[in-house]
């Protein structure tokens, strides 16, 4: 489905160099990235005007996965149709990926040297603040009624305590938003005011994007044992593009539950190395499941070398994990103005935003007791499972670390000079035994 027409058409060697140039430069999480394509798109290059750039934001809010990601995806559409929209998704995620990819191989070759353990101590302290920065940040947004304060305490007693499955509590959330909220709703869009589009386009664009999303995963099943770990993380991987709303926290949140708990592909202070080093790289916050992927293979590689079968585990992981973004744009973009008006859908989101703020806080107690604490024990009482910290095993340096970290977030200072001063004094910490 071509893009609009009153949209200007712009030539691929400028597409290549405003996209490729963004890719390359979009530090700081999806907020930052987001302003960043805010100034070269409409800004600088005036490609698009301040409407339909929040529509289509509007829109990737609404989407499992990263919205950033999937806001460049659009522009792309907008500009050059399908081609358009592949180039700048992919400009938008390559770099990052070449240079997750590369902290992960020295991680899992080198992360025992003193230097790189101390490297890496000042990173998790420093992501801990990142963590709860984002917490407030989303607070603020997420939380503008009282029900949604319910739904958000609510979310975060399901997953912390009673850990249902995080599918269920965004289910469970968009429900109680569409229920709760019903008197609250816009009025729906009359047909003419609604776009509309033939079915072709939903089938086609439907047969294409599902046999671009699973099409190596066959053959990698056809190929490897079906038992083996890349099909493993093809399928799950794939299930959580589906079911993780809310940005790259959410998605985060439910990453670690399962591939820590459930199919221990890493350890759960990885988890935290691994979002530090994802903090650290250009382009979506979500590369942080390359990381998981890699390690996964690095630990189970069968018949290969570990290094090749992480890296093999890493692209597959980015594969499933973004094509399904690239389905959702060309499947919905031409219905845009219908669905960001739509009070049904307006009001199940408000739920699963509120429910996105319980999630985030289970992570950040998650990450604090991960890096604070040297021993990490769980009570079980009846259907609940509390989490109990040894008191006698906090960690000085990391608790200072975090909260320096956490002073220079609040005064709006750079994250990537956070991430590097943290880094130096895990470092140092390290070298002076306070590590």
């Amino acid at each position: 489905m071509p893009p609009p027409n009153e949209t200007p058409q712009v030539a691929n060697a400028e597409l290549f160099r405003v996209f490729g140039k963004i890719g390359l430069i979009s530090f700081g999480g999806p907020a930052g990235q987001i302003a960043l394509m805010h100034k070269m798109i409409v800004d600088e290059k005036a490609w698009l005007d301040e409407d339909r750039f929040l529509g289509a934001l509007n829109y990737c809010m609404l989407l499992p996965g990263p919205e950033a990601m999937q806001l460049a995806t659009f522009a792309g559409w907008l500009l050059r149709g399908v081609w358009g929209g592949i180039v700048a998704g992919l400009l938008f995620v390559l770099p990052g990926l070449a240079v997750i990819l590369g902290l992960s191989i020295l991680y899992a070759t080198l992360g025992d040297q003193p230097i790189v353990a101390g490297l890496l101590f000042g990173l998790k302290a420093a992501v801990l603040a990142v963590v709860a920065e984002a917490l407030v940040r989303v607070s603020k947004r997420g939380l503008k009624t009282n029900w949604m304060i319910v739904i958000a305490i609510v979310s975060f007693v399901a997953i912390a305590v009673l850990r249902l499955p995080f599918p269920l509590i965004i289910a469970a959330a968009a429900v109680a938003g569409f229920l709760i909220s019903r008197g609250e709703r816009a009025a729906e869009l009359t047909p003419k005011q609604a776009a509309t589009r033939p079915h072709s386009h939903v089938l086609s664009t439907l047969a294409v994007g599902l046999a671009v999303w699973f099409a190596p995963l066959i053959v990698i099943a056809m190929v490897t044992d079906i038992d083996s770990v890349f099909v493993a993380e093809g399928l799950f991987f794939s299930k959580a593009a589906v079911v993780t709303f809310g940005g790259a926290y959410a998605v985060l949140a439910y990453v670690a539950q399962q591939a820590v708990e459930n199919y221990g592909w890493l350890e759960p202070d990885e988890m935290v190395t691994g979002l530090g080093l994802a903090e650290s790289t250009p382009g979506p916050l979500i590369l942080v499941l390359v990381f998981v992927g890699f390690m996964g293979g690095f630990r189970d590689p069968g018949e290969l070398d570990p290094v090749i079968a992480g890296v093999f585990a890493g692209l597959l992981t980015t594969w499933v994990t973004f094509a399904p973004c690239f389905l959702w744009i060309f499947l919905g973009a031409p219905y845009i103005e219908r669905l960001r008006n739509n009070g049904a859908a307006a009001s199940a989101l408000k739920g699963v935003s509120a429910a996105v703020v319980g999630v985030i806080a289970n992570l950040a107690v998650w990450f604090a007791l991960q890096v604070l604490f040297g021993t990490v024990d769980e009570t079980q009482i009846g259907p609940l499972a509390i989490w109990r910290p040894d008191l006698s095993s906090i960690q000085p340096a990391a608790l200072a670390i975090a909260l320096l970290s956490g002073a220079l977030l609040w005064r709006h200072t750079n994250v990537l000079i956070v991430l590097g001063n943290a880094a130096i004094l895990g470092i140092a910490a390290l070298l002076f035994g306070l590590a």
